[in-house]
C-alpha cells in the first residue's frame, strides 16, 4: 500500500521535508544561541554598571588615543568628569525615541580644561524642537558642573548595525543621523575622547522646568527579548511536521487503495497504472 512513497517525486518529497525539519531545527538552536548572548550581555552590563564610578582618565588612561577595544573594555562604566558644556559646539542626533515619542539626543561636549572634551549625551528632547530654532529651553548649567555617565562606543555607520542616513563629509553640522564623534570632532575646538557617555547625574542639576533634556533610562535587564519564546516555536513547527506529514501520507496511502479495491471491484481485470498519485 505503501510502494508509491518510494517513487522518485516522492523521495524528492520526503528529502524536502526532512531538510525543512533540520532547518526549523537549527533556527530554534541558533535562537537559543541568541538567548545566551543576551543574558551575557545583560550580565556584563549588570556587573559594569554596579561598580562604582571613576574619573574618565582612570578608565580611559590613554584618553584622545584610546582604540576602540580599550573603550569596549569600559564599556557601560560609570564615568565621572568636571568641566563646562560648550553648548556652542551642541549637536541633535535625530529620530531618536523616547517611550515610543520620536525626538532627538542631545550631544553637548564637556570641555575638560585641558584641551581635551567629553560628549555627553545630556539625553532626549521631542521634535517640537528644530535645528535652526532656540535651544534656551534645555541649555545646560553655564559655569562648571560635574557629571556622572555609563561610557559608550561612538556609533558608525560601517558597522553595518548602525546603518541608515550618512551625514555630510564637510561643513559645520546642528543634526548628526547617530553619535558618530569623529564627524562631530570635525567641528570642536577640543580633541574629543574616542566615546561618549549617556549622563545618569549631573550638580548643578539641570533646571526642573520645563524638564528637558529628559535623561535616558538604564537598559532593562530584566528583559531578555523573544529568543526563547521564539526558539520554542520552531521547535513546535519541526515536531508538528514530523507528525502531520507521516498522516498525511497514511491517509493518501489508504485512500489510493480505497480506489484500487473499488477499481477491481467493477473491473477486475482493469489496469490502475493510470491513479492519480
Amino acid at each position: 500500500m505503501y510502494r508509491f512513497l518510494l517513487k522518485p517525486r516522492w523521495i524528492l518529497s520526503h528529502l524536502f521535508v526532512l531538510g525543512m525539519v533540520v532547518l526549523m531545527i537549527n533556527l530554534g538552536f541558533w535562537q537559543l544561541r541568541r538567548l545566551d548572548e543576551r543574558r551575557s550581555f545583560n550580565a556584563a552590563l549588570t556587573a559594569a554598571s554596579e561598580q562604582a564610578a571613576e574619573p574618565i582618565g582612570v578608565l580611559v588612561p590613554a584618553g584622545v588615543d584610546a582604540t576602540r577595544e580599550q573603550v569596549e573594555s569600559v564599556r557601560y562604566r560609570s564615568a565621572s568628569a568636571t568641566g563646562r558644556y560648550r553648548t556652542d559646539q551642541q549637536v541633535l542626533v535625530t529620530n531618536r525615541t523616547l517611550n515610543s515619542a520620536p525626538g532627538y539626543w542631545v550631544l553637548t561636549p564637556l570641555d575638560l580644561g585641558d584641551g581635551t572634551a567629553l560628549v555627553v549625551n545630556r539625553g532626549w528632547i521631542p521634535y517640537g524642537y528644530t535645528a535652526d530654532g532656540s535651544w534656551e529651553d534645555f541649555a545646560p548649567p553655564t559655569g562648571p558642573v560635574s557629571i556622572i555617565g555609563a561610557i559608550e562606543q561612538p556609533q558608525v555607520r560601517s558597522d553595518g548595525v548602525v546603518a541608515g542616513p550618512q551625514d555630510p563629509a564637510e561643513g559645520t553640522l546642528r543634526t548628526l543621523a547617530r553619535a558618530d564623534v569623529a564627524r562631530l570632532a570635525q567641528q570642536v575646538d577640543e580633541k574629543l575622547l574616542p566615546l561618549y557617555v549617556d549622563l545618569r547625574t549631573q550638580t548643578p542639576a539641570q533646571p526642573d522646568s520645563p524638564g528637558l533634556p529628559a535623561v535616558l533610562p538604564p537598559a532593562d535587564l530584566s528583559d531578555e527579548g523573544p529568543h526563547f519564546s521564539y526558539a520554542m516555536q520552531w521547535f513546535m513547527f519541526s515536531a508538528m511536521t514530523l507528525i502531520v506529514y507521516p498522516l498525511l501520507l497514511r491517509r493518501l496511502a489508504r485512500r489510493r487503495h480505497q480506489i484500487e479495491e473499488s477499481q477491481e471491484r467493477v473491473d477486475p481485470d482493469a489496469s490502475v497504472d493510470h491513479i492519480v498519485t
